[in-house]
């Protein structure tokens, strides 16, 4: 059984002997696909050691998440950018539009946004959407910049089943992780109502823990939980949704 876990900031851990347990963990837990998306600058050579160590497992993306985007947003666009070809990457991202930190910040929110996604159509590479309280804003300009090229996943996905098929019928995937497994977010009962095909798993470890973990710091290998909870939701055994959405994985990002 091979999960993969297509959003993961496991390379926050930079302690070397901590970092091997947690990648150990995965590996124990059948999770041995990693896709790292990147935040700032300052975050792309810590992604890039980890793919150095774990060639075969961990995949770097790159992208400026929209809580760092700044007045000097230009100049860090720039210093990301310029890693674009000193390795393989898979994705831009995370990039989008959050509202719920800084509402002042929207109009240069949406200029980063847009640039990313010019990288991306030009590179031919998908992106990994962030989108908090900001639904509308980032799918006006997905409709706006919307071609054959434009595609990938809306990371950390928890809206309701009309948006759900809104995403879908872009073209893009949605990302499921651990608030799936939350009694009260009712993404459950919206999973449960879409077809495989169109959802991949991911953690955003050290964020959003599943259940039993949840209020406790994230790991990727808790990704289990995650795929049993969906696995239960459309019953079907854990070994064929990590098929389907390995499967999925492979489709979007190549690999």
């Amino acid at each position: 059984m091979i999960l993969t876990d297509t959003h993961t900031h496991i390379y926050y851990e930079q302690d070397i002997e901590k970092r091997k347990q947690l990648i150990d963990n995965c590996f124990n837990n059948h999770v041995s696909r990693l896709f790292l998306p990147n935040v700032d600058h300052e975050s792309v050579p810590m992604i890039f050691d980890l793919c150095k160590h774990y060639p075969a497992n961990c995949f770097p993306m790159l992208g400026l998440h929209p809580c760092d985007v700044k007045i000097d947003f230009e100049d860090e666009l720039s210093k990301i950018k310029s890693y674009l070809h000193d390795a393989k990457i898979y994705a831009i991202g995370e990039i989008g539009i959050d509202l719920y930190w800084d509402k002042t910040t929207l109009r240069i929110q949406q200029e980063a946004f847009k640039q990313q996604i010019q990288w991306a159509k030009d590179l031919d590479l998908p992106i990994v959407i962030h989108c908090r309280d900001a639904f509308d804003e980032v799918l006006a300009i997905l409709h706006e910049m919307k071609d054959e090229k434009l595609r990938g996943i809306f990371h950390c996905f928890s809206g309701n089943l009309e948006q759900a098929k809104e995403v879908i019928s872009l073209g893009f995937f949605l990302g499921i992780g651990g608030v799936v497994t939350y009694k009260k977010s009712g993404l459950d009962e919206v999973v449960k109502q879409i077809n495989l095909k169109h959802i991949v798993l991911e953690t955003d470890a050290p964020y959003l823990a599943p259940v039993p973990f949840r209020g406790k710091p994230n790991e990727s290998a808790y990704m289990i939980h995650v795929a049993q909870k969906v696995a239960d939701l459309h019953q079907i055994s854990i070994e064929e949704l990590a098929e389907i959405t390995t499967a999925n994985s492979v489709e979007i990002f190549g690999v």
